[in-house]
């Protein structure tokens, strides 16, 4: 019932004139939800993010992209690595004590799987607020088979509102939920 109610106001809010305020309210729904559904994740923003890919000096986090294949194949931040958002945490093998950043299209299927990365001992994981959808509306970079793009899977049609309109990649509404 909780989840209904949500995606009920996400959708009225949403679908207000003012695409501004769009997007204003239904970041801090979302980030809200993210934080709610996920408290014990920790959350680092896409600005950080960014300078911590950048800085040689430390240990570099594996970036986990959390989304389909039809997402990813349209961009994804450059040096992520995807995993489908159902599986199980076995499928990352690597140390325990690797830096992790996970993201998807606004944190919550990254926030989900980097609880459960938590659950099975990885010890340093963080989810990236806002997601690839922050990363992209912040003018980050994007690429596609190695070269740079400008366009993002809008997951479907009330989510994709939350990605500036010139951002969004025209793909069919996958109808789904979050």
């Amino acid at each position: 019932m909780r989840r209904f109610l949500f995606v009920l106001v996400l959708v009225l809010v949403l679908v207000r004139p003012s695409p501004a305020r769009a997007q204003g309210v239904g970041w801090t729904l979302v980030n809200w939800k993210v934080r709610h559904d996920f408290p014990d994740v920790k959350r680092i923003t896409a600005k950080e993010t960014a300078a911590r890919l950048q800085d040689k000096n430390i240990p570099q986090p594996l970036l986990l992209d959390v989304r389909t294949k039809a997402e990813y194949d349209i961009s994804h931040i450059p040096g992520a690595t995807r995993i489908e958002p159902d599986s199980d945490a076995s499928a990352v093998k690597i140390p325990h004590d690797r830096p992790i950043i996970t993201y998807c299209s606004v944190g919550y299927r990254s926030g989900a799987f980097a609880k459960k990365l938590q659950e099975t001992g990885y010890k340093n994981v963080q989810n990236m607020s806002g997601s690839i959808f922050e990363w992209a509306n912040e003018g980050r970079p994007l690429e596609h088979d190695g070269k740079p793009v400008k366009k993002v899977h809008p997951y479907n049609a009330v989510w994709g509102k939350l990605l500036k309109a010139p951002l969004r990649a025209d793909v069919p509404d996958a109808g789904k939920e979050m």
